[in-house]
This record gives C-alpha cells, structure tokens and sequence, in this order.
C-alpha cells in the first residue's frame, strides 16, 4: 500500500492545517489509520489514529482538544484537522496503516503499523 500525505506548509501560531492522506491502488476498509509525527532532533511520536470501521479514534494528550482526526469513505481518505497550532507542532507528519486492525490501546505503538506514507512538513512559526 503507498500512502499519499499532503496538506502540509507554514502557518503562524494558532492558525490551522488539515493533513490528508490517501491510498494508491487500494480501498481502505477494517485497518487502522494512524498519524504521527518527528520535530528536529526527536523521535517520531504519535498523534492520532482512527478505526476505518466504526470510526474509534484516540490522541496523544499533547493534541488533545486540537487536532480532529476524521475518514471519509467516499472519499477514500482520511484528514488530520490540526487547529490552535503552536511552534511546537512542527514536525514532519507521517500517516501510517495498520493492516493487522490492532487493539485500540496498541494504536499509539509505532511498530503496530505496517504501511507509512513520505510525510508532509508542517512548519508553525512563532
């Protein structure tokens, strides 16, 4: 599976982004549907994620009440609503497939998903 992410750019402090991500060649359908995230120097961390059955979702706390993960099935796509953005947001986002429909407490495990997509730079200035 290839991951399309995009949506990216430079935004000013509390401005917004919606990050979208899409398959090539493939439909999604009972699997996981993951984001997260690596700023400079750090390691990637989880931001979201969301079951494309049903809809679950789950937040890492730093984004919580911020970010708005969502699916859209006629459109085959899933978005990342970023609002409120600070500097330290920035990063480069990854969207990321787990094609094993894992449990919801693995969902922020990195190593649950299979398929990651190239990533999209999100930059907030200060």
């Amino acid at each position: 599976v290839q991951l399309q992410a995009s949506g990216g750019g430079l935004v000013q402090t509390g401005g917004s982004l919606r990050l979208s991500c899409a398959p090539s060649g493939r439909t999604f359908s009972g699997q996981v549907l993951g984001w997260f995230r690596r700023a400079p120097g750090k390691d990637r961390e989880f931001v979201a994620a969301i079951r494309w059955s049903g809809g679950s979702t789950r937040y890492a706390d730093s984004v919580k009440g911020r970010f708005t993960i969502s699916k859209d099935n006629a459109a085959n796509t899933v978005y990342l609503q970023m609002t409120t953005l600070k500097p330290e947001d920035t990063a480069v986002y990854y969207c990321a497939v787990d094609a094993q429909n894992s449990i919801w407490s693995s969902w922020s495990t990195e190593d649950k998903y299979d398929y990651w997509g190239q990533g999209t730079q999100v930059t907030v200035s200060s």
